[in-house]
């Protein structure tokens, strides 16, 4: 099954969603509720505030649900050089910084780069990745 992919447009600018790797973290609303909320659809507007803003938003997405590209054919890289960094969330996932190989228990690998989100409570449908489920059981 394809993985669902939705974009919000601007002149300039396409914020990008994948609604199935979203751990509702809230970040993005609670930090732009001007272009994000999710009582409203469509829930991003991209007119709410200015590229740079919107760009700035979006790096802090801790599971990278949210990601953009610049029409103008610039590259954008999200990319994080040599470190990475370890987190454990409170009541959350292990969030992990950088660029990492997660190596599957089938053998395949995938690249992630800027932020992962790793599961912790046992009860995400997507493991090894986080997709919000701690909230509905509680964890701590």
């Amino acid at each position: 099954m394809a993985e669902k992919v939705k974009e919000y447009e601007s002149d300039d600018l396409s914020v990008v969603w994948k609604p199935e790797k979203c751990i509702h973290s809230e970040k993005c609303f609670k930090g732009l509720s001007e272009v994000f909320n999710p009582n409203e659809r469509p829930w991003v507007n991209v007119s709410g505030a200015d590229d740079k803003t919107i760009k700035e938003q979006i790096d802090k997405c801790p599971s990278g649900a949210l990601a953009y590209k610049l029409k103008n054919g610039q590259d954008v890289t999200d990319e994080i050089e040599d470190e990475q960094i370890v987190e454990v969330a409170k009541g959350g996932p292990l969030m992990v910084y950088g660029n990492i190989k997660v190596k599957h228990h089938d053998g395949s690998e995938t690249s992630k780069h800027r932020v992962t989100a790793f599961c912790r409570c046992g009860a995400s449908s997507n493991k090894p990745y986080c997709d919000g489920s701690h909230k509905n059981i509680d964890f701590e």
